[in-house]
């Protein structure tokens, strides 16, 4: 049995019905500072309406190579229809597209280059990675209902990626098939660790393990701004001999230590005075996340720290990231879900550890960061 309302419930249910009145959005339309907000808000809603064809212009831009023609440019609507293969019409009706969305910028009459957003992104091969990888989301999205209401052990679309992905990402070869993968990978967590970088100071003369640190991009970023930190990858045997070589390359292989192991199965390895897990505990569910929370305060001596780092839920002015995006994301993916900075508190909390304290992030859309105190 619900309880009676709150003043907040009630409140709720009087705003909206406001809001939704025809006589309300005629009045607000019309007066001085309110018709700004009611603009904006109307702005947004549209937005939220046709965000998909956003996405797609985003696609089609990435796909057809465009930005890398604008980046030559200024170029003409001829020169593009025939570089990628479609009408001038359509050539037209793709780089007004494109401007819309600052990805194209026209110079002069029938002059096209790239917009700033264009530009940022034609330097980027990983986020255009990010962008052509979104198409597997998007096609189990066609009917969310019938994603909804799925079993999350039947197979989709991206989990079905994520599964042969993780297979490649072991094999001793590295071909084509990989490069979208390793691309897309290298972008998550170079953004990601960008971010903590900025937010939090690393002992300079301290050991630093990552968990499930994949290629080892988060510990070659963290390398490359601390050279005396001491650094330690923990992940699948195959992986980790994989990464030796090249990260070792890269950071020196005298202060490198590559773990091979698996973090649900196997001892997280100890005398480090830092753990890192950057975006893993959001791909898992409550059991098996706790598992491997516990398993890394094991590894702890005392003083020791987690810094956790991630796309979280919650998070004011970003929620569409967390729970939106990634929400469905991950069940799309069958495993995980987004937490918020109190859910995750709570769980390292229950493994073990003492506190806890948020590490505000210069943008949390991208991660945001939480440390646990053994």
């Amino acid at each position: 049995m619900m309880e009676k309302p709150s003043l907040k419930t009630r409140w709720i249910a009087r705003r909206n019905a406001v809001f939704a009145s025809s006589r309300f959005q005629y009045w607000a339309a019309r007066i001085p500072f309110i018709s700004s907000v009611a603009r904006n808000r109307a702005t947004q809603m549209f937005d939220h309406l046709v965000g998909f064809s956003y996405s797609q212009v985003l696609r089609a831009s990435v796909d057809s190579g465009l930005l890398d023609l604008l980046a030559d440019g200024p170029v003409g609507a001829d020169h593009i229809a025939d570089r990628i293969d479609i009408s001038h019409d359509a050539a037209i009706r793709l780089l007004r597209a494109a401007r819309a969305l600052d990805l194209a910028e026209e110079a002069f009459e029938d002059g096209w280059m790239l917009g700033q957003q264009g530009a940022v992104l034609q330097a980027d091969p990983g986020t255009q990675a990010m962008i052509r990888h979104h198409h597997l989301l998007y096609e189990d999205l066609a009917d969310p209902m019938a994603l909804l209401r799925r079993d999350r052990k039947e197979p989709t679309a991206l989990s079905r990626y994520w599964s042969y992905a993780g297979a490649l990402h072991g094999a001793a070869e590295r071909g084509e098939e990989t490069q979208d993968y390793s691309e897309l990978m290298a972008a998550s967590q170079r953004f990601v660790a960008d971010e903590v970088i900025g937010a939090f100071s690393f002992p300079k003369n301290g050991r630093l393990l990552d968990v499930g640190g994949g290629h080892g991009e988060f510990l070659r970023r963290v390398g490359a701004a601390y050279p005396e930190i001491e650094l330690g990858l923990f992940d699948l045997p195959e992986v980790a001999n994989a990464a030796r070589e090249p990260l070792g390359r890269d950071v020196g292989q005298a202060r490198l230590t590559c773990h091979p192991g698996n973090f649900f199965e196997d001892q997280v390895p100890q005398g480090y005075d830092i753990v890192s897990l950057v975006r893993i505990l959001h791909d898992h569910d409550d059991e098996p996340a706790m598992a491997l929370l516990r398993n890394i305060r094991a590894s702890l001596a005392p003083g020791g720290r987690l810094l956790l780092a991630e796309p979280m839920a919650g998070i004011p002015g970003v929620e569409p990231m967390g729970d939106a995006f990634f929400g469905l994301y991950l069940w799309a993916m069958g495993s995980g879900r987004p937490r918020t900075p109190r859910e995750i508190s709570e769980m390292m909390q229950a493994a073990g550890f003492t506190r806890t304290r948020t590490v505000a992030t210069a943008q949390p859309v991208i991660a945001s960061c939480i440390v646990a105190f053994a």
